[in-house]
């Protein structure tokens, strides 16, 4: 021991003839100049930045030390936190495998370390869920007196004492002198951390605060779905000193609503975009898994995905029905009522990011809607779900595999190509039971089925019977006839006068709806424009020089030069004038008469608006109709009804990733049948019996908005058409025809 003293004495010598040498070169350089290289001096207060600026709060501080339990193979770690008068006592105590006194010089005190970062795995071959070097930092916001006691299977027990208020009082880091004591044990390795915080600090926890950091715990469990996969590994909590909250050593479980649901999808897609899910539903008894096969057609581009996400109506009877499959306090073991559900469901929603059996904060609290389910819920109520009615998790690999980084600050994933990739395949995902959540609520009759527009404007002021029961009253009131017939009158002619209003109406909806169908296609109208439009943009000067050569000599190659150019504008010109008149049957301020029309050079113009967009993914559009075939109606609806179907096709024919690419459109001679067919991954059976795809809200891409189809089977309605959806094995399948046939 005195030798240690000595060497400690002499480095001490040491280090204070240097800062001694360091100040009297400085003083010559400022004196006579000179040149003298110089290290680098983090502030004395850069410790405390670490905490006060990287770390959200104090539950966040805790989390992180308990992450660092974790990371060393501890079985458990036990929190207390105990309240006498205006003091404050946090203590976390693990059983890891402890530090030695080199580990505390050489790791524990180094900022930024990159320790866990070169060694991913902890010494029993857990995932190490730190990687920065700076969430032991975290501790600083904790309270003052900080105390570490740590023991190794050497038998060593290493005590290490930090005032942090030392830290704002130096001019630099390096002044701050920590001692580790070093002493022999027979305690089993582990370390034990007590920090004691006081006045303003201490000030921060309170019953509401204890209560959310039980939810934080609580939430960083991972749901038994993954935690079977992993280490045991419990927390155990202690809370004394706080009004009505009283903990004795409750070990913290995962939230146990994962059990009960009304709707659940899970599974895995690999980083090569294939993968298997199921879906299955507790609305109903010994309902089917179903089994649903994914092929994205390229890679995640954020590794290995798992998924299990339950998804809760919220109504009455469907909170009912969740109390009734088993839904109880875990603690008393009562059914929980309509309230309590409500409010469990209010605490725990939200769909959570595990890593290694840890959560990433903040995705998955209830009021961090990472995946913006309550912006897109906006838009279809009765199909998209809220992110307070999901509760689950998706589980992801390590950064290096996945290329998903967590944010120093430990409030969340950086925002790069990865994370949007897991955004948006999570969103798929979702999509899918929102699907068939969608359908089922239809048939169990929890959503009302839409009528369409053109059956609710039909017979809307029908006054037939109206008439039959004013002539019956009138008669039986010996009213003359001349009186009956005047009044009869006066029935039909409000009568015309409303069903003109109605007519307005139909022709109305007909132009909005076609202006919404030109919507959905505004971006191919902007591919098809772009470039004539750049061709006019960058010829311009090119024509400006061409003339002031020519006005200089006269020379006939610039003349020829412009002519070009002209030519070019001519084409490109004629290009805007075909686009636009395609596109006038859509755009019309104003429904035209029914008339017949040429049907084959109709479907040619619907056809010729997406020719980049078909040409660019090898899409063939085959038209078998003959050149002189007539329909009779408003052209404009058919126009609307095929645009709307070629957009889908075009989309679905992209996502399906089969080497046959076409549309066929055929139409029969001996009768007003057309028919229409694509090689896309076509539509189920369930969902075309179910009627569900006409409905405005419903749609199965992920962005969709359910308009295509609704108003496609509008447009066919209102010229007494039948637009029918056919179960096929090759691609989607529809058909038009007169609903008398």
């Amino acid at each position: 021991m005195d030798k240690l003293k000595e060497i400690q004495s002499k480095i001490a010598e040491m280090k204070k003839e240097q800062l001694l040498l360091e100040e009297q070169a400085a003083n010559i350089i400022d004196q006579e100049g000179g040149e003298a290289s110089y290290t680098i001096r983090p502030a004395g207060r850069h410790v405390l930045t670490i905490g006060e600026e990287l770390i959200q709060d104090q539950c966040a501080a805790l989390v992180e030390l308990v992450k660092n339990a974790y990371d060393a193979d501890s079985k458990d770690v036990n929190i207390a936190i105990i309240k006498n008068n205006d003091d404050i006592t946090i203590s976390v105590i693990d059983h890891g495998h402890g530090m030695s006194s080199r580990d505390i010089a050489e790791k524990w005190l180094v900022p930024s370390t990159e320790n866990k970062k070169n060694n991913r795995k902890s010494p029993s071959g857990r995932i190490m869920q730190g990687r920065k070097g700076i969430g032991r930092y975290a501790a600083s916001i904790l309270g003052n007196s900080f105390v570490m006691k740590t023991s190794t299977a050497d038998g060593i027990e290493n005590t290490v004492s930090i005032n942090w208020s030392e830290f704002a009082e130096v001019q630099y880091l390096d002044q701050v002198k920590i001692n580790v004591v070093s002493e022999k044990t027979d305690k089993d390795p582990g370390t034990s951390i007590v920090i004691v915080s006081n006045g303003e600090e201490s000030a921060y926890w309170n019953e509401k605060k204890i209560d959310k950091l039980k939810f934080e715990l609580k939430k960083l469990i991972a749901p038994k779905e993954i935690m079977g996969q992993l280490d045991k590994f419990d927390i155990v909590l202690t809370v004394e000193g706080f009004g009505d909250i009283d903990i004795k050593e409750e070990k913290l479980d995962a939230f146990p609503i994962m059990q009960f649901y009304d709707y659940r999808i899970s599974g895995t897609i690999n980083s090569d975009g294939k993968g298997c899910l199921k879906y299955e539903t507790q609305k109903i008894q010994n309902a089917i898994v179903e089994t649903i096969e994914l092929d994205m057609n390229e890679e995640t581009g954020c590794g290995d995905l798992s998924f299990d996400i339950r998804v809760y109506d919220r109504d009455k009877s469907s909170i009912e029905g969740l109390i009734n499959r088993g839904l109880k306090d875990p603690i008393s073991g009562r059914y929980l009522t309509q309230l309590e559900a409500k409010q469990l469901l209010n605490k725990v929603n939200g769909i959570g990011v595990y890593r290694n059996g840890f959560r990433i904060r903040p995705l998955g609290d209830p009021e961090y809607d990472w995946l913006l389910l309550n912006k897109t819920r906006v838009q279809s109520p009765s199909r998209k779900i809220g992110s307070d009615q999901a509760v689950g998790y998706v589980q992801i690999q390590s950064e290096e595999l996945s290329g998903l980084e967590e944010k120093s600050a430990r409030d969340g994933l950086k925002e790069n190509y990865a994370y949007e990739r897991l955004k948006s395949i999570t969103n798929q995902v979702i999509s899918e039971l929102e699907t068939r959540r969608f359908t089922l609520r239809r048939k169990l009759g929890e959503t009302r089925e839409q009528d369409k527009i053109e059956k609710k404007l039909n017979g809307l002021y029908d006054y037939t019977e109206l008439k039959k029961s004013v002539d019956n009253l009138l008669i039986k009131e010996n009213v003359s006839n001349e009186s009956v017939e005047a009044i009869n009158k006066l029935i039909n002619e409000e009568e015309r006068k409303n069903n003109q209003a109605v007519e307005d109406i139909r022709n109305a909806i007909a132009v909005y709806q076609g202006q919404a169908t030109l919507g959905k296609i505004i971006n191919i109208v902007l591919h098809e424009g772009r470039k004539p439009l750049n061709y006019f943009k960058n010829q311009r000067d090119n024509l400006e020089y061409y003339h002031k050569k020519f006005l200089s000599n006269h020379d006939d190659k610039y003349a020829d030069k412009m002519l070009e150019i002209t030519d070019g504008y001519d084409r490109n010109g004629d290009i805007f004038a075909r686009l636009f008149s395609r596109l006038d049957p859509l755009a019309s301020k104003k429904r035209g008469t029914q008339k017949a029309f040429l049907a084959k050079k109709m479907f040619t113009d619907v056809v010729a608006v997406f020719e980049h967009e078909l040409n660019d993914n090898s899409i063939v559009v085959e038209i078998n109709c003959s050149e002189d075939r007539k329909f009779y109606g408003w052209e404009q609806d058919f126009y609307t009804v095929f645009t709307n179907l070629i957009d889908n096709s075009i989309y679905w024919i992209n996502h399906a990733g089969s080497d046959k690419k076409e549309i066929i459109i055929t139409v029969e001679d001996e009768q007003f049948l057309i028919d229409y067919q694509d090689s896309g991954p076509g539509i189920s059976q369930e969902l075309i019996e179910s009627g569900v795809i006409y409905e405005p809200e419903f749609s199965t891409k992920p962005d969709g908005t359910g308009l295509g189809l609704a108003i496609a089977g509008e447009a066919a309605e209102r010229n007494s058409l039948d637009l029918r959806a056919i179960w096929s094995e090759s691609g989607a399948h529809f058909t038009l025809q007169r609903k008398e046939d």
